[in-house]
Protein backbone atom coordinates (compact mmCIF):
# COMPACT_ATOMS: atom_id res chain seq x y z
CA UNK A 1 0.00 0.00 0.00
CA UNK A 2 2.58 2.48 -1.18
CA UNK A 3 2.00 6.23 -1.30
CA UNK A 4 -0.20 6.27 1.81
CA UNK A 5 0.71 7.56 5.25
CA UNK A 6 -2.27 6.55 7.36
CA UNK A 7 -5.56 4.64 7.36
CA UNK A 8 -8.07 5.94 9.94
CA UNK A 9 -11.05 3.87 11.03
CA UNK A 10 -14.17 5.08 12.71
CA UNK A 11 -15.25 2.45 15.25
CA UNK A 12 -19.03 2.31 15.79
CA UNK A 13 -20.66 1.03 12.63
CA UNK A 14 -17.33 0.54 10.90
CA UNK A 15 -15.23 -1.87 12.97
CA UNK A 16 -17.86 -2.73 15.59
CA UNK A 17 -21.53 -3.28 14.75
CA UNK A 18 -22.73 -1.10 17.61
CA UNK A 19 -24.70 1.74 15.99
CA UNK A 20 -28.05 -0.07 15.87
CA UNK A 21 -27.70 -1.24 19.46
CA UNK A 22 -26.91 2.34 20.52
CA UNK A 23 -29.93 3.55 18.55
CA UNK A 24 -32.15 1.04 20.35
CA UNK A 25 -30.91 2.22 23.74
CA UNK A 26 -31.02 5.94 22.99
CA UNK A 27 -34.40 5.86 21.26
CA UNK A 28 -35.92 3.92 24.16
CA UNK A 29 -34.53 6.44 26.65
CA UNK A 30 -36.00 9.28 24.62
CA UNK A 31 -39.32 7.46 24.21
CA UNK A 32 -39.63 7.28 27.97
CA UNK A 33 -38.87 11.01 28.08
CA UNK A 34 -41.66 11.81 25.61
CA UNK A 35 -40.03 11.59 22.17
CA UNK A 36 -41.36 8.51 20.39
CA UNK A 37 -39.42 7.60 17.25
CA UNK A 38 -38.91 4.23 15.48
CA UNK A 39 -35.43 2.89 16.06
CA UNK A 40 -34.78 2.61 12.30
CA UNK A 41 -35.60 6.28 11.81
CA UNK A 42 -33.51 7.19 14.82
CA UNK A 43 -30.50 5.29 13.45
CA UNK A 44 -30.75 7.01 10.07
CA UNK A 45 -31.34 10.47 11.50
CA UNK A 46 -28.73 10.52 14.27
CA UNK A 47 -25.99 8.06 13.22
CA UNK A 48 -22.52 9.27 14.12
CA UNK A 49 -23.68 11.94 16.58
CA UNK A 50 -22.84 11.98 20.27
CA UNK A 51 -25.63 11.25 22.73
CA UNK A 52 -25.34 14.78 24.07
CA UNK A 53 -25.75 16.32 20.63
CA UNK A 54 -28.65 14.00 19.83
CA UNK A 55 -30.49 15.16 22.92
CA UNK A 56 -29.74 18.79 22.15
CA UNK A 57 -31.15 18.30 18.63
CA UNK A 58 -34.30 16.64 20.00
CA UNK A 59 -34.85 19.50 22.42
CA UNK A 60 -34.31 22.07 19.68
CA UNK A 61 -36.22 20.43 16.83
CA UNK A 62 -39.05 18.82 18.77
CA UNK A 63 -39.38 21.39 21.55
CA UNK A 64 -39.26 18.63 24.17
CA UNK A 65 -37.49 19.54 27.43
CA UNK A 66 -35.31 16.70 28.67
CA UNK A 67 -34.23 16.09 32.24
CA UNK A 68 -30.57 16.84 32.94
CA UNK A 69 -30.14 13.35 34.40
CA UNK A 70 -31.20 11.65 31.15
CA UNK A 71 -27.80 12.09 29.50
CA UNK A 72 -25.91 10.53 32.42
CA UNK A 73 -28.40 7.66 32.67
CA UNK A 74 -28.12 6.96 28.95
CA UNK A 75 -24.32 7.05 29.06
CA UNK A 76 -24.35 4.54 31.92
CA UNK A 77 -26.52 2.12 29.92
CA UNK A 78 -24.44 2.56 26.76
CA UNK A 79 -21.18 2.00 28.63
CA UNK A 80 -22.56 -1.15 30.24
CA UNK A 81 -24.32 -2.78 27.31
CA UNK A 82 -22.39 -1.87 24.17
CA UNK A 83 -19.00 -3.36 25.15
CA UNK A 84 -20.79 -6.49 26.37
CA UNK A 85 -23.17 -7.00 23.43
CA UNK A 86 -21.71 -5.42 20.28
CA UNK A 87 -19.72 -7.63 17.92
CA UNK A 88 -17.13 -6.98 15.25
CA UNK A 89 -18.18 -6.19 11.71
CA UNK A 90 -17.96 -9.33 9.58
CA UNK A 91 -14.59 -9.52 7.88
CA UNK A 92 -13.01 -6.69 9.88
CA UNK A 93 -10.16 -8.73 11.33
CA UNK A 94 -9.27 -10.28 7.98
CA UNK A 95 -9.27 -6.87 6.31
CA UNK A 96 -7.03 -5.37 9.00
CA UNK A 97 -4.53 -8.22 8.59
CA UNK A 98 -4.05 -7.27 4.94
CA UNK A 99 -3.41 -3.55 5.48
CA UNK A 100 0.27 -2.70 5.81
CA UNK A 101 -0.07 1.09 6.17
CA UNK A 102 -0.15 2.37 9.76
CA UNK A 103 -3.68 2.48 11.17
CA UNK A 104 -5.55 4.22 13.95
CA UNK A 105 -9.09 4.66 15.30
CA UNK A 106 -10.83 8.06 15.55
CA UNK A 107 -14.25 8.09 17.18
CA UNK A 108 -16.79 10.17 19.07
CA UNK A 109 -17.17 7.37 21.64
CA UNK A 110 -15.37 7.52 25.01
CA UNK A 111 -11.88 6.09 24.92
CA UNK A 112 -12.67 3.52 27.62
CA UNK A 113 -15.62 2.16 25.61
CA UNK A 114 -13.52 2.01 22.44
CA UNK A 115 -10.80 0.03 24.18
CA UNK A 116 -13.32 -2.38 25.71
CA UNK A 117 -15.10 -3.01 22.40
CA UNK A 118 -11.90 -3.49 20.42
CA UNK A 119 -10.34 -5.71 23.10
CA UNK A 120 -13.42 -7.93 23.45
CA UNK A 121 -13.56 -8.41 19.67
CA UNK A 122 -9.81 -9.03 19.36
CA UNK A 123 -9.13 -5.99 17.19
CA UNK A 124 -7.13 -3.91 19.69
CA UNK A 125 -3.82 -5.41 18.57
CA UNK A 126 -4.05 -3.81 15.15
CA UNK A 127 -4.06 -0.32 16.68
CA UNK A 128 -2.10 -0.44 19.96
CA UNK A 129 -2.35 2.96 21.63
CA UNK A 130 -3.43 4.67 18.40
CA UNK A 131 -7.05 4.99 19.57
CA UNK A 132 -8.33 8.55 19.76
CA UNK A 133 -11.61 9.88 21.10
CA UNK A 134 -12.84 13.32 20.11
CA UNK A 135 -13.58 13.82 23.82
CA UNK A 136 -9.87 13.81 24.66
CA UNK A 137 -8.05 15.66 21.88
CA UNK A 138 -7.79 19.17 20.47
CA UNK A 139 -10.70 21.36 21.50
CA UNK A 140 -12.70 18.20 22.31
CA UNK A 141 -15.24 18.91 19.60
CA UNK A 142 -16.95 15.81 18.16
CA UNK A 143 -17.48 14.99 14.52
CA UNK A 144 -18.58 16.66 12.23
CA UNK A 145 -15.75 18.89 13.51
CA UNK A 146 -12.44 17.60 12.10
CA UNK A 147 -10.47 17.88 15.37
CA UNK A 148 -9.96 14.19 16.11
CA UNK A 149 -8.80 13.49 12.55
CA UNK A 150 -6.47 16.47 12.52
CA UNK A 151 -5.00 15.30 15.83
CA UNK A 152 -4.32 11.77 14.55
CA UNK A 153 -2.82 13.05 11.30
CA UNK A 154 -0.51 15.34 13.25
CA UNK A 155 0.69 12.92 15.96
CA UNK A 156 1.20 10.10 13.46
CA UNK A 157 3.21 12.34 11.11
CA UNK A 158 0.85 11.89 8.16
CA UNK A 159 -0.26 14.17 5.36
CA UNK A 160 -4.02 14.65 4.88
CA UNK A 161 -3.81 13.98 1.12
CA UNK A 162 -2.12 10.65 1.91
CA UNK A 163 -4.66 9.66 4.58
CA UNK A 164 -7.75 7.54 3.96
CA UNK A 165 -10.61 7.48 6.45
CA UNK A 166 -13.19 4.67 6.68
CA UNK A 167 -16.54 6.07 7.84
CA UNK A 168 -20.18 4.98 8.07
CA UNK A 169 -21.85 8.31 8.96
CA UNK A 170 -22.44 11.60 7.18
CA UNK A 171 -21.01 13.54 10.11
CA UNK A 172 -17.87 11.40 10.07
CA UNK A 173 -17.39 11.81 6.33
CA UNK A 174 -17.81 15.57 6.61
CA UNK A 175 -15.30 15.69 9.47
CA UNK A 176 -12.74 13.69 7.51
CA UNK A 177 -13.15 15.85 4.42
CA UNK A 178 -12.81 19.00 6.55
CA UNK A 179 -9.51 17.57 7.78
CA UNK A 180 -8.37 17.21 4.17
CA UNK A 181 -8.44 13.40 4.15
CA UNK A 182 -9.95 11.12 1.55
CA UNK A 183 -12.89 8.91 2.54
CA UNK A 184 -14.22 5.44 1.85
CA UNK A 185 -17.81 5.10 3.03
CA UNK A 186 -18.99 1.89 4.68
CA UNK A 187 -22.58 0.60 4.68
CA UNK A 188 -22.16 -2.96 5.92
CA UNK A 189 -23.38 -2.59 9.51
CA UNK A 190 -26.85 -3.48 10.81
CA UNK A 191 -28.00 0.15 11.01
CA UNK A 192 -27.63 0.73 7.25
CA UNK A 193 -30.64 1.99 5.28
CA UNK A 194 -31.59 2.27 1.57
CA UNK A 195 -30.20 5.77 0.93
CA UNK A 196 -27.11 5.27 3.12
CA UNK A 197 -24.62 5.01 0.27
CA UNK A 198 -25.99 8.07 -1.51
CA UNK A 199 -25.78 10.15 1.65
CA UNK A 200 -22.15 9.19 2.24
CA UNK A 201 -21.25 10.11 -1.33
CA UNK A 202 -23.12 13.40 -1.04
CA UNK A 203 -21.20 14.12 2.19
CA UNK A 204 -17.87 13.66 0.39
CA UNK A 205 -16.92 9.98 0.30
CA UNK A 206 -15.08 9.07 -2.91
CA UNK A 207 -16.54 5.57 -2.95
CA UNK A 208 -18.63 3.28 -0.75
CA UNK A 209 -18.28 -0.41 0.13
CA UNK A 210 -20.69 -2.66 2.03
CA UNK A 211 -18.32 -5.56 2.68
CA UNK A 212 -15.20 -5.18 4.78
CA UNK A 213 -13.54 -7.84 2.63
CA UNK A 214 -13.48 -5.29 -0.22
CA UNK A 215 -11.56 -2.70 1.80
CA UNK A 216 -7.90 -3.71 1.19
CA UNK A 217 -8.40 -3.73 -2.58
CA UNK A 218 -10.26 -0.42 -2.51
CA UNK A 219 -7.44 1.18 -0.55
CA UNK A 220 -5.00 -0.08 -3.18
CA UNK A 221 -7.16 1.42 -5.93
CA UNK A 222 -7.27 4.83 -4.25
CA UNK A 223 -3.53 4.72 -3.61
CA UNK A 224 -2.94 4.38 -7.33
CA UNK A 225 -5.09 7.34 -8.32
CA UNK A 226 -3.18 10.25 -9.77
CA UNK A 227 -4.19 12.58 -6.91
CA UNK A 228 -1.65 10.74 -4.76
CA UNK A 229 1.24 10.98 -7.21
Amino acid sequence: MADLDLIIFDCDGTLIDSEFLAAQIESEQLRQAGFDIPVEEFAERFAGMTTKNIMMEVERQENIPLQATLLEETHDILNRRIPAEATAIEGAADALKKITTQMCVCSNSPESRLEMMLTKNQLIGYFGDRIYSSRNVGEKRPKPHPDVFLYAIDVLDAEPDYTIVIEDSESGVKAARAAGARVIGFTGASHSYPSHSDKLIDAGAETVINRMSDLPQMIEVLAEWTELK
